[in-house]
């Protein structure tokens, strides 16, 4: 049974920093990913890497302060944030799939994050 498991989430200052991590078990999968939706809003792609070589990509309002990356003994992703601004408010959620193209089709419940002003 595939099952992804964040931790991380919580309260953190506007410009601060805070990482999430989801522990991946069950299977392999060719690729993670971060997805969030913020209150009232559609949930929308953070970031992505690829399980084998670690190729990253990053919605445009994150690049430059979000860093992915991958443990593949832990089979364990992370999402180091920087840089937080209250816009990035939102229930972040791990997501994985074993295709190289196609929709993510294994997800976590999700962790809270608020950035205070």
């Amino acid at each position: 049974q595939v099952q992804l498991v964040e931790s991380g989430g919580g309260l953190v200052q506007t410009g601060g920093s805070l990482r999430l991590s989801c522990a991946a078990s069950g299977r392999t999968f060719s690729s993670m990913a971060w997805f969030r939706q913020a209150p009232g809003e559609d949930r929308e792609f953070v970031a992505h890497i690829t399980w084998s070589w670690g190729a990253t990509d990053y919605a445009d309002s994150v690049k430059g302060r979000f860093t992915i990356s991958r443990d593949n003994a832990k089979n364990t992703e992370y999402l180091q944030r920087n840089s937080l601004k209250p816009e990035d408010r939102a229930v972040y959620y791990c997501a994985a799939k074993t295709t190289v193209i196609g929709p993510y089709k294994s997800w976590g419940q999700g962790t809270q994050v608020t950035v205070s002003s």
